[in-house]
């Protein structure tokens, strides 16, 4: 039975709604500037199906109201990682992101913040983050505690430990002034896991503290300081290089099938792809670009520019409550010509390929340049490494939907080739190669790359035509970046821009790479 809106009073001020099934679990959360207007349009007729369903599962709702649509928009995000209802849009990798605590013993210790899973934090104390690149933050915890000399012993000690003695900690356990000064420290150090701009106050306030000292002559309380300055001036480093590895700029593209939403994000630093991901959401209620982005940026460093394909509603809240959370200017912006939109064409075309079930575009534009009967799913590429006549080993690197599928990498012994004769190895190991998954019965590459020029292409092809395969084969030389093909004089070349070739010299530096490795192992082992 549908839930009776008539029977409840809703109000027309901001703030967020909860919905709630029939034992009183929340099954979405979501925020208007008016509650009445937004909520009651729920119950409208034609309304998409995943809206149907949720609204079939409300048996009651509760109202949360707030003074703006500003922090309606911030107390939605947190209530949403709170309760984790299932109608809301939820990031799969929410857990990954690192939170530091300060604790709340009698001198507190800096901690990495545990969390259960429906993300409640465990232990009591001051919760600092979330920080991006994990591992790295967790290695500048030792560098917090040592610049601010925070202890780290679990329990209270009566007599000063060794971190004492190697100047990591002033004895508040021991010493009367120590214990006197250990709360400021603390205090410093909240300072500095609240922000980048506190963090130079404090380096500033060093700064000049350590040159009272020095003029006074206290030159041990001078050298402790400036010890400090450097511990935190490498703290610093670290986290200007994380800004820059994640932040120069994100490119976002959004495409909408049967209600569900598929969002693409490329991370760009300087003009380069570094990483990407793909999420999925329904189209229920309130669930946006818009908000996914906002989500997104709640546990994702903030760059000061974002890109996107269609620009999301509430735009200028969005920049607002980003710009605040980040400490400078956030623009988000919807390039119409230029390399950006290129990039955001490119996203565009993943989607659709995902729409279709297709390949990658890197992979769709090897098909469409090489003349391949299939989009080239899987590529198995080869390379000899050869140091002097004593050291060749042959390696295979294999990539499955144009990623490196390194449980498929293989390493070959050279057996039947003497001297440097490259052509012979290559032939070597292209035949026990395919001879191998032909008697195994194993699937065959899509396509095979050889590290190499017209030479090896043709010792590669003999191989193959001697266990009576017609597989696809193409060598890929390094100098100029040619490609060579099978019966065609002329090599071809790929702009240096394409996914095609970048999917390509991926492949051929991976076997490079596993090549050298297994080289070098085999000739530490025999000098031993």
């Amino acid at each position: 039975m549908t839930f009776d809106i008539t029977t409840i009073t809703v109000p027309t001020n901001p703030g967020i709604y909860l919905m709630k099934d029939s034992s009183e679990k929340i099954i979405y959360i979501g925020k208007a500037k008016n509650l009445k207007k937004r909520v009651k349009s729920y119950f409208l007729k034609n309304q998409n199906y995943k809206t149907q369903k949720l609204v079939e599962n409300i048996s009651d709702i509760e109202f949360i109201l707030t003074d703006n649509e500003s922090e309606a928009f911030l107390l939605e995000s947190n209530m949403i990682k709170k309760h984790r209802p299932r109608f809301n849009i939820e990031l799969k990798d929410q857990q990954r992101y690192t939170y530091l605590r300060i604790s709340d013993e009698k001198h507190p210790r800096l901690l990495v913040a545990r969390r259960t899973r429906d993300g409640k934090f465990l232990g009591k104390g001051k919760t600092f983050g979330p920080f991006t690149q994990g591992s790295s933050k967790l290695l500048t915890i030792g560098t917090l505690r040592k610049a601010f000399q925070i202890r780290i012993c679990k329990t209270l000690p009566k007599r000063v430990c060794l971190e004492y003695h190697l100047g990591n900690c002033e004895g508040p356990c021991e010493f009367k002034d120590a214990e006197e000064r250990y709360p400021k420290h603390v205090a410093a150090l909240e300072q500095v896991l609240k922000g980048k701009n506190q963090s130079k106050i404090f380096a500033k306030k060093l700064q000049e503290e350590m040159h009272q000292a020095a003029n006074l002559q206290q030159f041990e309380r001078a050298k402790d300081i400036r010890d400090t300055l450097i511990r935190l001036g490498s703290l610093q480093t670290k986290q200007n290089m994380e800004y820059v590895k994640n932040s120069d700029e994100e490119y976002f593209g959004i495409g909408i099938k049967e209600q569900i939403a598929i969002v693409m994000n490329f991370r760009m630093v300087n003009g380069v792809i570094r990483d990407s991901g793909k999420f999925y959401f329904d189209l229920v209620g309130d669930n946006s670009f818009s908000n996914f982005l906002y989500q997104y940026y709640s546990t994702h460093k903030i760059p000061k520019f974002i890109f996107v394909s269609v620009l999301p509603d509430n735009q200028k809240l969005l920049e607002s409550l980003l710009s605040e959370q980040a400490g400078f200017t956030v623009k988000i912006l919807s390039p119409y010509k230029g390399k950006k939109r290129d990039i955001i064409n490119l996203i565009l075309k993943n989607i659709e390929l995902i729409h279709l079930k297709g390949g990658e575009p890197g992979l769709v534009e090897l098909k469409e340049i090489l003349n391949l009967p299939v989009i080239p799913n899987i590529i198995e590429c080869f390379d000899i490494s050869n140091h002097g006549t004593d050291f060749a080993v042959g390696a295979m690197s294999r990539f499955v939907g144009g990623a490196p599928h390194k449980s498929g990498y293989r390493k070959f012994r050279i057996k039947t080739v003497s001297g440097q004769n490259d052509f012979a190895m290559i032939g070597e190991i292209i035949k026990r190669r395919y001879y191998r998954l032909l008697e195994e019965n194993s699937v065959l590459p899509d396509l095979i790359v050889i590290d190499g020029g017209k030479g090896q292409l043709n010792a590669a092809l003999k191989s193959l035509e001697s266990l009576g395969l017609k597989l696809p084969c193409v060598s890929l030389a390094k100098e100029n970046e040619e490609i060579f093909v099978p019966k065609n004089k002329n090599s071809i070349l790929i702009p240096k821009s394409k996914p095609s070739l970048k999917i390509l010299q991926h492949a051929r530096d991976e076997v490079h790479r596993f090549g050298v490795t297994y080289n070098r192992t085999i000739q530490k082992n025999q000098i031993k």
